[in-house]
């Protein structure tokens, strides 16, 4: 017999740190544990590739399910996380065994040319669970995640009968899971639903538009965003249905593991820290300095960034801007890797400025977590960014943020100002435009702030009281599950 508490299942196509590309990993960890630690009954279902199968080490068969439309025969077997939530893997060699991302081939460096089928399957268990099911473990709620959980929804809605109620949660609109018309008979859609209200986009198969439209409610990682993607240009199409369901659409700020990113128990960095013991601070910057192969002197300022080396992560602004800040004079250092182009322009920066630019093409947790604590300032200059994680691990470690005003970081930055300096609620830097001039203008307050030492000591401590934890959104996800649970018993 199963229990009175609300029962959650998380469908999700990453899950850190048994998968993960990027913020949704995260999330995918973070907020189940969150929710579990309010009572809720939840399960995380994700394809069982083959690094998830190695992570998670012996698993537990808990149903078979048959093949159907041109979906192979698989299985579900069941696994704690790290975090004690369990973990529901969808075992089906023929899609997900195989080396490489969850998404790409590498050899290849493009997608996988069955993706349809690998996160169609991934949906239509999902909806199988979200209905009278051989587990006998059946969901309030069915918490889908981005598009490659889109079609979870639509299976519902076209299948009648009891069911779970839906929340689709889109964590960047940019990525729209689209494919040729002929896919809608491949995963075993009715042709009905090929239509402008439902799964068609411009002539296509969108999965993320067959959530929104068939999902009982939308949720996105950021109040602002949840705006910014009613309206030309964050919508990329989808502004019209989007700003239709308005009342259906909620802006929920993600936040962030806050004992993994901790200064004063962080075991990657050179010194642990807090809020009342700053100095410490500088024995970061020196050993980071020194790992990038910069001169070890603790001044001029230093400059931070770790991320996707992409234009929408405004890496081309950072560029424009990194002559005159080597001028300034000032340092800067990049962790990251992206697009061909821009990892050669930073690399020809690092060569042309070489005791004020020092640039790292890759990734290296150490090391993101040793820029955090040893710059002076972050740089964030996004051209959007749904939510964004950077920017609370920077006032979390002391080093305020440079960022441009959209999305998550509107949400999670207070401008720094002579008002919001006095009233202890400057937490970093906003600028309004997407321009290498804007962000020179945002790191010129910010370099005119450290010089006046009492007023950045506060600014730092300003931002490291904040809390990010994941409990304030697993509280709003809570009421929205609590304002949907009635739906359940359709």
């Amino acid at each position: 017999m199963q229990d009175e508490r609300v029962r959650i299942l998380f469908a999700t196509p990453e899950c850190a740190p048994w998968v993960k590309t990027g913020g949704l990993g995260d999330v995918s960890a973070a907020l189940p544990e969150a929710l579990a630690g309010r009572g809720l009954d939840v399960r995380v279902l994700l394809p069982a590739y083959r690094s998830v199968l190695a992570a998670a080490g012996r698993c537990r068969e808990i149903a078979r399910l048959p093949a159907a439309a041109t979906f192979p025969a698989a299985r579900l077997l069941e696994a704690p996380l790290p975090s004690g939530v369990l973990a529901w893997l969808l075992d089906c060699p023929a899609l997900y065994d195989r080396d490489g991302g969850p998404y790409q081939d590498p050899a290849a460096g493009s997608d996988w040319p069955d993706n349809a089928l690998r996160f169609g399957l991934l949906a239509r268990v999902a909806a199988i669970l979200a209905q009278p099911n051989p587990t006998a473990w059946r969901p309030h709620v069915l918490h889908c995640n981005d598009w490659q959980t889109g079609l979870a929804p639509a299976y519902l809605h076209f299948g009648g009968g009891l069911r779970a109620a839906t929340v689709v949660c889109i964590h960047n609109l940019a990525f729209q899971g689209l494919f040729p018309a002929a896919t809608v008979a491949a995963v075993g859609l009715p042709a009905a639903s090929f239509a402008e209200d439902g799964v068609e986009f411009y002539g296509r198969l969108s999965f993320l538009k067959a959530g929104v439209v068939y999902g009982d409610a939308i949720a996105t990682v950021s109040p602002t965003y949840a705006r910014e993607i009613q309206r030309e240009p964050l919508g990329f199409g989808f502004q019209a249905f989007l700003a239709a369901r308005a009342a259906r659409l909620h802006g929920i700020l993600n936040g962030i593991d806050v004992r993994t990113w901790n200064p004063l128990i962080d075991p990657l960095i050179a010194r642990r820290y807090d809020g009342a013991h700053l100095d410490a601070k500088l024995e970061n910057k020196r050993a980071l300095l020194e790992r990038m192969g910069l001169p070890p002197a603790p001044e001029p300022p230093l400059f931070g960034f770790v991320g996707r080396l992409t234009e929408q992560k405004g890496v081309d602004l950072i560029a424009a801007v990194a002559p005159a800040l080597a001028a300034a004079p000032a340092r800067l250092v990049v962790l990251g890797t992206g697009s061909r182009e821009l990892e050669a322009v930073m690399r020809g920066l690092a060569r042309a400025h070489p005791g004020a630019v020092a640039v790292e093409i890759g990734f290296d947790e150490p090391l993101a977590h040793l820029i955090e604590a040893g710059a002076d300032a972050f740089l964030m200059p996004s051209r959007f960014e749904p939510c964004g994680l950077n920017q609370m691990y920077s006032q979390r470690y002391g080093t305020p943020p440079i960022a441009h005003a959209t999305g998550g970081l509107c949400d999670s930055i207070v401008d720094c100002t002579p008002a919001t300096l006095a009233d202890g609620t400057a937490t970093g830097f906003l600028f309004r435009e997407p321009t290498a001039g804007a962000l020179r203008g945002a790191i010129d307050r910010a370099l005119a702030a450290y010089r006046d030492p009492p007023a950045w000591r506060a600014l730092q401590r300003h931002g490291m009281a904040r809390d990010f934890s994941w409990d304030a959104a697993a509280r709003e996800y809570v009421h929205l599950y609590a304002s949907l649970a009635p739906a359940a018993a359709r």
